[in-house]
């Protein structure tokens, strides 16, 4: 069989078209510029170590606390688990140093892969400067230090606004984001320098960051390309995943406002949580301009959107099973303590269910967002079906052709059938279909 594929030329030579590039005589003053600024911000997060170091080791007395220190009520649940407030400090200063070693390293990836590249050249100048701007690094350096911390500040503040502007294609689409992306900027230049003492975020950065992904929605629906469209996925995946990190993170400060009081060693888990669920947006971002294995996104969200829904589901069917279970035996038994016969009976319902929720859930997520391929499979199932019955050798090579053509959707579909073996009778030449074109579908 003979599968011909659409000619991609043309579409080729449009997706090299499709992006903006640095042009040449600014490209080296670019490559000195990013030079430049990757040795100040190494230099500024170095000499930020000691007094970052100092702070974690040194218990918080009064009410403005960083989330890198304790509180004096912490510190017995601390010391309770065998540990000390050094290990908490090297604990927070390993965490930093690990978040900021991923962004420099996919940040320079990037430079030297896709220095030309103008969405890739805002990503390797961000990846450098927004950690900085994470890991509250200007506040923990001296006074000598402010103006190059500030500019560090800055750059980090408005460059993930401008990554999120003009990517994948280094343009401002629709056009009215670039006055979005300077509001942005003019916002945070006058609360820097006319107010300094207002606490950053609040509604504008709400409605600013609804304001993107709408700019990313509108993109990927209506002026990406294919390819373009598989970097947004990959952008989004991870963007989404160091964003529910952070939710949860902050869902845990609100419910438990006392948590490094109360529970230490929860406190500890969720802050290397927040730290390692955000390494996901620059992995993301560096995939997908680099465009490394870019289809393989559509696996790993197909499995993130069938493994997450069957934990929460599971989940709510274990508590449930618990708790209506332990209901159940204290009004039998009038038992008030929780029984063992509970928790495995409740274990072994979630081994009973495991696999036919995930089976369920893969096939209502298949059918709900990716009708393309739940459809081919079901083509294909019942083609299987049918070759194990069929006999007439025409209605085969129709049907054939008819699955070939709604699984993969060739611009020519050629079926060639070898003769039969030499029996003693003259040789036939082998039999051609005439080739179906998709141009008169």
């Amino acid at each position: 069989m003979d599968v011909q594929h659409r000619p991609r030329a043309s579409t080729e030579s449009s997706e090299r078209h499709s992006y903006a590039r640095v042009p040449g005589r600014w490209l080296l003053l670019a490559r000195v510029g990013w030079v430049a600024v990757a040795g100040l911000a190494l230099a500024l997060f170095i000499a930020s170590l000691p007094a970052s170091f100092a702070r974690s080791a040194t218990v918080c007395h009064t009410a403005g606390c960083t989330s890198d220190q304790l509180t004096p009520a912490a510190v017995p649940h601390l010391y309770a688990l065998g540990l000390s407030l050094d290990f908490f400090a090297w604990y927070m200063l390993v965490l930093k140093c690990l978040f900021v070693l991923v962004f420099a390293a996919v940040g320079l990836v990037i430079f030297w892969r896709k220095a030309a590249d103008r969405t890739a050249l805002v990503a390797a100048f961000t990846f450098l400067t927004f950690p900085l701007t994470f890991t509250n690094v200007p506040n923990a350096l001296p006074a000598v230090w402010w103006l190059p911390a500030q500019i560090m500040d800055w750059l980090g503040s408005i460059g993930m606004t401008l990554l999120l502007c003009v990517f994948p294609d280094g343009r401002f689409v629709p056009s009215f984001t670039r006055w979005l992306w300077a509001g942005s900027l003019s916002a945070y230049v006058v609360q820097v320098f006319f107010f300094p003492a207002l606490p950053p975020g609040g509604i504008p950065l709400f409605l600013l960051v609804m304001s993107l992904v709408a700019v990313q929605i509108y993109r990927y629906v209506r002026v990406s390309t294919p390819v373009q469209r598989q970097q947004t996925k990959w952008v989004v995946l991870g963007v989404a995943v160091g964003f529910v990190g952070f939710l949860i993170t902050l869902g845990l400060s609100i419910s438990f406002p006392d948590l490094s009081s109360t529970d230490t060693l929860l406190y500890v888990i969720s802050s290397g949580f927040a730290f390692l669920s955000n390494l996901l947006i620059p992995l993301s971002f560096g995939l997908a301009l680099l465009r490394y294995r870019l289809w393989d996104v559509d696996v790993l969200i197909n499995r993130t959107m069938v493994y997450g829904s069957l934990t929460a589901l599971l989940a709510l069917v274990y508590f449930g099973f618990v708790i209506g279970l332990q209901s159940l035996v204290r009004l039998v038994t009038g038992q008030v303590s929780q029984s063992p016969v509970v928790i495995v009976a409740s274990t072994l319902a979630l081994v009973a269910l495991f696999q036919p929720l995930r089976s369920r859930l893969q096939a209502i997520i298949d059918r709900r967002f990716y009708r393309q391929k739940y459809d081919a499979a079901k083509t294909l199932a019942a083609f299987s079906a049918t070759l194990r019955q069929e006999t007439d050798l025409e209605q085969l090579r129709e049907q054939l052709r008819v699955v070939v053509q709604e699984t993969m959707e060739p611009a020519q579909v050629s079926l060639w059938l070898r003769p039969p073996e030499h029996d003693g009778t003259p040789l036939t030449p082998w039999r051609a279909t005439p080739p179906v074109s998709s141009a008169g579908r």
